[in-house]
Protein backbone atom coordinates (compact mmCIF):
# COMPACT_ATOMS: atom_id res chain seq x y z
CA UNK A 1 0.00 0.00 0.00
CA UNK A 2 1.09 3.53 -0.74
CA UNK A 3 0.33 6.38 1.64
CA UNK A 4 -0.21 9.64 -0.21
CA UNK A 5 -1.87 12.81 1.10
CA UNK A 6 -3.40 11.05 4.11
CA UNK A 7 -4.93 8.20 2.11
CA UNK A 8 -3.91 4.59 1.55
CA UNK A 9 -3.88 3.37 -2.03
CA UNK A 10 -4.04 -0.27 -3.18
CA UNK A 11 -1.87 -0.35 -6.26
CA UNK A 12 -2.88 -3.31 -8.51
CA UNK A 13 -5.32 -6.22 -8.13
CA UNK A 14 -3.29 -9.47 -8.00
CA UNK A 15 -5.20 -11.20 -10.86
CA UNK A 16 -4.39 -8.61 -13.56
CA UNK A 17 -2.03 -9.26 -16.44
CA UNK A 18 -1.23 -7.80 -19.86
CA UNK A 19 -1.95 -9.89 -22.95
CA UNK A 20 -2.73 -9.48 -26.65
CA UNK A 21 -6.24 -8.21 -27.44
CA UNK A 22 -7.30 -9.04 -31.03
CA UNK A 23 -7.58 -5.90 -33.13
CA UNK A 24 -6.45 -3.67 -30.26
CA UNK A 25 -2.89 -4.66 -29.35
CA UNK A 26 -2.11 -4.98 -25.67
CA UNK A 27 -4.89 -5.10 -23.11
CA UNK A 28 -5.54 -5.86 -19.45
CA UNK A 29 -6.99 -9.26 -18.52
CA UNK A 30 -7.76 -11.15 -15.32
CA UNK A 31 -6.74 -14.61 -14.21
CA UNK A 32 -9.33 -14.64 -11.41
CA UNK A 33 -13.04 -14.03 -10.88
CA UNK A 34 -13.55 -10.39 -9.92
CA UNK A 35 -16.85 -9.25 -8.37
CA UNK A 36 -18.65 -6.06 -9.40
CA UNK A 37 -17.52 -2.89 -7.62
CA UNK A 38 -13.98 -4.18 -7.06
CA UNK A 39 -11.19 -1.61 -7.07
CA UNK A 40 -8.60 -2.98 -9.51
CA UNK A 41 -5.89 -0.39 -9.60
CA UNK A 42 -4.92 3.04 -8.40
CA UNK A 43 -2.00 4.67 -10.15
CA UNK A 44 -0.23 8.03 -9.98
CA UNK A 45 -0.43 10.39 -12.92
CA UNK A 46 1.99 12.79 -14.55
CA UNK A 47 0.06 16.03 -15.13
CA UNK A 48 0.83 18.26 -18.11
CA UNK A 49 -0.29 21.71 -19.20
CA UNK A 50 -2.43 22.61 -22.22
CA UNK A 51 0.73 23.80 -24.01
CA UNK A 52 2.42 20.45 -23.38
CA UNK A 53 -0.74 18.71 -24.62
CA UNK A 54 -0.29 20.37 -28.02
CA UNK A 55 3.12 18.72 -28.30
CA UNK A 56 1.85 15.35 -27.01
CA UNK A 57 -0.92 15.36 -29.60
CA UNK A 58 1.80 15.19 -32.27
CA UNK A 59 3.10 11.89 -30.87
CA UNK A 60 1.88 8.35 -30.24
CA UNK A 61 1.32 9.37 -26.60
CA UNK A 62 -1.84 11.15 -27.80
CA UNK A 63 -3.54 7.74 -27.62
CA UNK A 64 -2.57 7.19 -23.98
CA UNK A 65 -3.33 10.45 -22.20
CA UNK A 66 -6.43 11.44 -20.23
CA UNK A 67 -8.12 14.82 -19.94
CA UNK A 68 -7.25 16.26 -16.50
CA UNK A 69 -9.45 19.20 -15.61
CA UNK A 70 -9.49 20.04 -11.89
CA UNK A 71 -11.55 23.18 -11.29
CA UNK A 72 -12.03 23.52 -15.07
CA UNK A 73 -8.29 23.79 -15.78
CA UNK A 74 -7.37 22.56 -19.26
CA UNK A 75 -4.66 19.95 -18.64
CA UNK A 76 -3.97 16.32 -19.43
CA UNK A 77 -2.21 13.47 -17.70
CA UNK A 78 -0.39 10.24 -18.38
CA UNK A 79 -1.38 7.51 -15.97
CA UNK A 80 1.32 5.16 -14.76
CA UNK A 81 0.81 1.51 -13.88
CA UNK A 82 -1.49 -0.51 -16.17
CA UNK A 83 -4.05 2.27 -16.59
CA UNK A 84 -2.85 3.44 -20.01
CA UNK A 85 -3.18 -0.14 -21.32
CA UNK A 86 -6.93 -0.61 -20.64
CA UNK A 87 -8.71 -0.68 -23.99
CA UNK A 88 -11.89 1.18 -24.88
CA UNK A 89 -15.32 -0.43 -25.08
CA UNK A 90 -18.80 1.04 -25.36
CA UNK A 91 -19.86 -1.88 -23.16
CA UNK A 92 -17.02 -1.47 -20.66
CA UNK A 93 -16.84 -3.72 -17.62
CA UNK A 94 -14.85 -1.13 -15.65
CA UNK A 95 -14.88 2.59 -15.05
CA UNK A 96 -12.20 5.05 -14.04
CA UNK A 97 -12.14 7.79 -11.43
CA UNK A 98 -9.84 10.79 -11.22
CA UNK A 99 -8.66 11.99 -7.83
CA UNK A 100 -7.40 15.51 -8.48
CA UNK A 101 -6.28 16.08 -4.89
CA UNK A 102 -4.01 13.03 -4.79
CA UNK A 103 -3.05 13.00 -8.50
CA UNK A 104 -4.18 9.41 -9.11
CA UNK A 105 -6.60 7.52 -11.36
CA UNK A 106 -8.43 4.43 -10.12
CA UNK A 107 -10.17 1.64 -12.04
CA UNK A 108 -13.19 -0.23 -10.62
CA UNK A 109 -15.35 -3.00 -12.10
CA UNK A 110 -18.98 -2.17 -12.92
CA UNK A 111 -19.99 -5.83 -13.17
CA UNK A 112 -18.53 -9.25 -12.34
CA UNK A 113 -15.63 -10.26 -14.59
CA UNK A 114 -14.56 -13.84 -15.37
CA UNK A 115 -11.03 -15.30 -15.68
CA UNK A 116 -9.55 -14.66 -19.13
CA UNK A 117 -11.89 -11.73 -19.80
CA UNK A 118 -10.43 -8.44 -20.97
CA UNK A 119 -10.99 -5.50 -18.66
CA UNK A 120 -12.10 -2.38 -20.54
CA UNK A 121 -13.01 1.23 -19.85
CA UNK A 122 -15.03 3.72 -21.86
CA UNK A 123 -12.69 6.46 -23.02
CA UNK A 124 -15.56 8.96 -22.89
CA UNK A 125 -15.35 8.97 -19.09
CA UNK A 126 -18.65 7.35 -18.13
CA UNK A 127 -18.63 3.56 -18.53
CA UNK A 128 -21.93 3.57 -20.48
CA UNK A 129 -21.36 6.68 -22.65
CA UNK A 130 -22.06 5.87 -26.32
CA UNK A 131 -20.59 9.07 -27.84
CA UNK A 132 -18.20 8.38 -30.70
CA UNK A 133 -14.53 8.35 -29.69
CA UNK A 134 -11.74 9.88 -31.81
CA UNK A 135 -10.77 6.56 -33.42
CA UNK A 136 -12.65 3.70 -35.09
CA UNK A 137 -13.78 1.74 -32.02
CA UNK A 138 -14.72 -1.90 -32.45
Amino acid sequence: MLKFSNCFIKMVHPGLYINYSPGKGRGIFTSTDIPADTMLETAPVVVMTAAERVLLDQTILHNYIFEWMPDGQDMCCMALGYIAVYNHSYTANCEYFMDYENWVISIKTVRAVEPGEELTINYNGDWDNRDKVWFDAR
